[in-house]
């Protein structure tokens, strides 16, 4: 099913209710239209006040076997199968509301949900479709498990599965290649349910989980072949390993084009692997506001700062949030002079000056909520200090300050330096702020 180049929603409303795969517990669901750039986005509404959980990998709560949201202590649990499903027919903008505490299994196939999309109707949007190209390979593993992004169509996704289940032989060794943005994930994918192995369904309902299911319910594999069921395709099992991922993708909150190589990986790696496109998203941003006009130049930054040549460590601020937050770049080049020294033939930037560049920042940050105090802040201690990677001549430092806690008399910020998707280096900072005529 070819996507639209343009961000879709749905045309109305749609209404679906059952019990959650793990829980047991009833759940009621209402999917509604949601304007450009919102994305796809989860209400509890049986919380008191409707509670927003955006479908982000930065929403991810922990847990075995599935993918659950949280926003503080309110989860969405199992909310993969709902979440292929838009990603499957290309829906971008989705506001879910929830009456429960899990997302309904039904058969345990994505295909209630892509069937009450489609009801809905898909709404073409003014706005153009947000899509992460991969350019940049990027692996995650886990024994042998492994999960790879590289670069390949920059219109559509390629996906290659390998499913190895020679324990079970029958499931066995399944290989399914399927084009997301191209193919029909409706008939392809949709109808793909999950599975278990018995003895898996059995330790489940030692522990207490998912004691209302039966094997209508969820597809339980023994050696002979499906329990009291039958397989919707052969290689049925690698098929529904395809939506799964399909649903966790969605998490990065954009498309995404190029090639994806799995082999035998599940929801951990996937969303390891949606952590690593999110960080690759987040340095391209970077690049672009770098490249763009900053909000601080060296000449503002130079009012706000004492510090001169050759110690003034940051070159531009290029994002500011009010006095919680602000990210400046450090465009570090072969003239810097410490490269004289440090170190000949082997030009490295100190790792102390990169904290330095974290520092300077800080002051600019606690400088915009103490601008009317008389106060300036200056550096006490740092802590959980972490140098990462080495900034080289040709780098470009991005640096990241949150203010954590200011105070009347201290400031507390957490920094982070990356090059590109990398981190550099990591710190939490203390600042003494004193009355200006004693700095």
């Amino acid at each position: 099913m070819p996507w639209n180049r343009q961000q879709t929603t749905i045309g109305g409303n749609a209404e679906l209710a059952g019990a959650g795969m793990f829980s047991g517990q009833a759940c009621h669901l209402r999917l509604r239209p949601s304007e450009p750039d919102t994305g796809i986005v989860f209400a509890r509404t049986d919380l008191g006040e409707p509670i927003r959980i955006g479908a982000s990998v930065a929403n991810l709560a922990p847990r075995a076997r599935r993918t659950t949201l949280r926003n503080g202590t309110a989860t969405i649990e199992t909310v993969e199968h709902l979440l292929s499903a838009a990603n499957g027919l290309g829906v971008d903008n989705l506001l879910v509301e929830v009456a429960g505490p899990e997302i309904p299994n039904y058969d345990g196939s994505p295909q209630q949900f892509a069937d009450a999309l489609l009801a809905a109707g898909l709404k073409t949007q003014e706005a153009d479709a947000h899509v992460h190209i991969v350019r940049e390979p990027v692996t995650v593993s886990q024994g042998d498990a492994m999960l790879a992004a590289l670069p390949g169509s920059i219109d559509g996704l390629e996906m290659m599965y390998e499913l190895d289940y020679s324990i079970c032989p029958s499931v066995g060794r399944q290989i399914f290649a399927f084009r997301l943005g191209q193919d029909d994930y409706l008939k392809q994918l949709a109808p793909a349910r999950t599975f278990l192995l018995a003895e898996e369904a059995q330790k489940l309902r030692a522990q207490g989980l998912g004691p209302h299911l039966t094997e209508k319910d969820v597809l339980v594999m023994d050696a002979a072949g499906p329990v009291n069921n039958q397989l919707r395709f052969p290689d049925e099992h690698v098929r529904h390993k395809v939506c799964d991922l399909i649903g966790d993708l969605a998490l990065l909150g954009r498309r995404l084009s190029g090639r994806i190589v799995a082999c035998r990986s599940g929801h951990t790696l996937n969303h390891q692997l949606v952590q690593r496109l999110a960080d690759q998203v987040l340095a391209s941003q970077r690049r672009a506001q770098a490249m763009g006009p900053p909000l601080l130049d060296i000449r503002a930054i130079q009012r706000i700062l004492p510090h001169r040549y050759p110690f003034l460590m940051i070159d531009r601020v290029i994002e500011v949030d009010g006095d919680r937050r602000a990210v400046a770049v450090k465009n570090v080049t072969m003239n810097e002079p410490f490269f004289q020294g440090h170190y000949p033939g082997h030009p490295i930037m100190p790792g102390v000056l990169v904290l330095e560049a974290m520092a300077q920042l800080s002051g600019v940050l606690l400088s915009r909520r103490l601008d009317n105090t008389g106060k300036v802040a200056m550096l006490v201690s740092m802590d959980k200090v972490r140098i990462r990677r080495a900034a080289l001549p040709g780098d470009q430092l991005i640096i990241e300050a949150e203010a954590l806690h200011v105070r009347s008399r201290t400031g507390h910020c957490r920094c982070r330096a990356m090059i590109g998707e990398h981190v550099a280096a990591t710190a939490e900072i203390v600042f003494m702020l004193v009355d200006e005529d004693e700095a």
